[in-house]
This record gives C-alpha cells, sequence and structure tokens, in this order.
C-alpha cells in the first residue's frame, strides 16, 4: 500500500498525526526530530510510520520523495485502516522511547501487572 507523507523535520519530538492537503492527495503528518540533512529526516520519519503502524521498519521503503517534505512510502501488509485512523481521526500521537501506548516507552497492556514497581 502507498502512503502519502508529509514530514516535519526538527520537531521538539516525533509525532505521527494530522492531515495535509499535499501534492500525492491526503498526507500523514509525521514531525520528527532529525535534521533535514543527508537523508536523516526521511529515515527518521520511515522509523515513525512503521512503529505507528504497526510494522517492523523493513516493511516501509521510501517510493517518491527523498528531498521534498511531501513523500510517498510503500508499507507491506494491510494498514489502510491504521493510516485513516492516523490521518483524519484524533491528533497525533507521540511515538517513540518514552512515548506512544504500545511503543517502547514501557506502558502496560491489559489486566495488572501483577508485581511491585
Amino acid at each position: 500500500m502507498s502512503v502519502a507523507v508529509r514530514a516535519r523535520p526538527g520537531a521538539g519530538r516525533t509525532r505521527v498525526g494530522g492531515r495535509y492537503e499535499g501534492p500525492h492527495g491526503p498526507a500523514l503528518i509525521v514531525a520528527v526530530g532529525a535534521p533535514a540533512v543527508d537523508g536523516k529526516a526521511t529515515e527518521a520519519v520511515r522509523r515513525a510510520l512503521a512503529e505507528a503502524l504497526g510494522v517492523r521498519a523493513g516493511a516501509v521503503a521510501l517510493k517518491l520523495g527523498a528531498t521534498s517534505r511531501d513523500k510517498v512510502f510503500t508499507v507491506d501488509g494491510d494498514v489502510g485502516a491504521e493510516v485513516a485512523a492516523l490521518r483524519d481521526g484524533a491528533p497525533g500521537r507521540a511515538v517513540g522511547s518514552g512515548g506512544a501506548p504500545g511503543g517502547a516507552g514501557g506502558e502496560a497492556r491489559g489486566g495488572a501487572s501483577g508485581g511491585v514497581a
């Protein structure tokens, strides 16, 4: 599946969510802290997109826009509902260490943790 993305490099934190009417159609906004230098922001966007969609980083590949803020990525798998929810639903959510539910932030899932921290 192809996913149009509007990259926002140099952000204070990594966030995925929101809609941007870009040249490739409605795009998912991905803000990353990486600078727009030597492909660093594009790589950070690719990884953030993979994490937000719940797929491995290798399942996301850049198709168009290596030097543009408007990019198109291909994503292996059926992630259309996830993309639509992030793009058209609630405001963006933080991803990455220390943040997102289900991410590396260590949030407990379902039920009691069964121990004392």
